[in-house]
């Protein structure tokens, strides 16, 4: 299959296991998915089920290169209870740039999940794989997604575009 998860290292922090993201965590993604409030910024196949299924199985299953990839966040208490993923990869699975990005289950939104589940992420991007920038772009109605972009370090660089939709695009740089 030519494909390998031992590529990414798992953070532990004070409330959270960042774990690479596996096949058994498809389920769980796939009905976060299906909330509307949590890919209401986010362009995908949500609303077919195969499809869905599809792009994010092979989202899982995809080697990005060493050291990128998803991880799947989980709670240590309750543990093993998933909130949503973080992902280091190739701007849009392509490049040549690389992203940072994440989606979390609206139970663990306003918690400080993201934030803390993103900066060992973007740490390990900066500072193990020595990338030059990651970055990161957002909907300027994501308030949310701003607010963590900038509490782990990130600065804002202007807008772009990304399938004809405006985006605020956020740069880490090492």
């Amino acid at each position: 299959m030519g494909f390998s998860m031992t590529t990414l290292p798992t953070f532990d922090t004070a409330r959270l296991t960042v774990t690479p993201r596996t096949l058994a965590d498809l389920t769980a993604c796939l009905a976060m998915d299906r909330d509307p409030e949590v890919t209401k910024f986010i362009t995908g196949p949500w609303s077919d089920p195969d499809r869905h299924e599809a792009f994010v199985r092979e989202r899982i299953e995809t080697d990005f290169g060493e050291g990128l990839g998803y991880w799947s966040v989980f709670s240590r208490k309750p543990p093993d209870h998933f909130l949503g993923w973080v992902l280091l990869i190739p701007y849009d699975g392509v490049g040549p740039e690389i992203e940072i990005g994440w989606r979390f289950n609206r139970d663990a939104w306003g918690k400080g999940f993201a934030t803390e589940a993103a900066r060992p992420v973007l740490e390990h991007a900066l500072k193990t794989l020595a990338l030059q920038r990651v970055v990161a772009d957002i909907d300027p109605e994501n308030l949310g997604s701003i607010q963590v972009a900038m509490k782990i370090g990130m600065r804002e660089e202007g807008m772009n575009e990304y399938d004809g939709v405006p985006r605020r695009s956020f740069v880490a740089k090492l």
